[in-house]
């Protein structure tokens, strides 16, 4: 059976990590990713109440600080990747006996740098480097596991990232990389636009040859040991059931609490 890999203007308050006294009754569900989670009222937390086991942040560089938001004009020099997200997880895991959640399923976070490739993943490697005791690590072949693994999408400089050691982070590949040699430490996920390869939009019945070429795409990815995901699907139930159902790994999402609620009923319906 497949096994996942364990993937500048005003100044606002940012929301400081609190010890949640129900954390270890979250149930986590492993399919559930949190797209531009940072727009959530509380970036990472919301999506952790809800048991996400995957968030999204998307990064720029700026003045080698690596700031957290979906466009330039929206920059805040406190919203920073390490405020937001590393410093919070730190706490979390410290909190809970070194994972996240307290069955120790793992955390992605993927970042989707938005920024010159090169210069942002110089930067993040080194930054991730000061949080050995949260993140999954390789150097020299040799690979680190740790409670949460960090993935690189966007503008990806796959040639420096696949050199670096140590690395930090892994890369977030694309549909054309089904066929890529890389290994699954180096590229453990694969990602695409939903609606560059699929037409069927969550309503009606689920074209059969969609369905069965989603289904061939899970599996070639799940044998080479790398998870799926899509973005630009239609939030809806019927889009996060077929592609719960022909396994795929994570299912993109900007309503947590629909999600979470429709994957805790149909773990209960089982």
């Amino acid at each position: 059976m497949y096994v996942p890999f364990l993937f500048l203007a005003a100044v606002v308050a940012v929301n400081l990590p609190v010890a949640n006294p129900i954390a270890d009754e979250i149930k986590p569900h492993r399919q559930a990713h949190a797209h531009n989670d940072y727009l959530h009222h509380r970036p990472l937390l919301d999506a952790l109440d809800q048991g996400f086991t995957s968030v999204e942040a998307d990064v720029f560089l700026v003045d080698g600080e690596l700031l957290v938001a979906h466009t330039f004009l929206e920059l805040k020099p406190n919203r920073t990747l390490r405020a937001l997200y590393l410093d919070p997880l730190r706490a979390r895991i410290q909190d809970h006996g070194g994972f996240v959640y307290s069955d120790q399923t793992p955390i992605t976070l993927l970042i989707d740098f938005k920024s010159d490739g090169e210069a942002t993943f110089a930067a993040l490697n080194q930054l991730l480097s000061e949080y050995r005791d949260v993140f999954s690590w390789t150097e020299d072949g040799t690979e680190h596991p740790g409670a949460v693994v960090a993935i690189v999408s966007g503008n990806r400089p796959i040639a420096t990232m696949k050199a670096a050691s140590p690395r930090f982070a892994g890369i977030d590949g694309r549909l054309g990389d089904l066929n890529s040699d890389l290994p699954p430490e180096v590229m453990p996920l694969i990602s695409d636009n939903w609606k560059n390869h699929f037409e069927w939009r969550g309503k009606g019945e689920f074209p059969a040859t969609e369905r069965i070429a989603l289904e061939r795409i899970v599996d070639q990815a799940h044998t080479q040991n790398r998870r799926v995901r899509f973005w630009g699907t239609p939030d809806n139930p019927a889009m996060w059931a077929a592609l719960r159902d022909a396994g795929v790994d994570l299912i993109n999402t900007d309503d947590l609490a629909g999600l979470s609620d429709f994957l805790a009923s149909a773990l209960g319906n089982q």
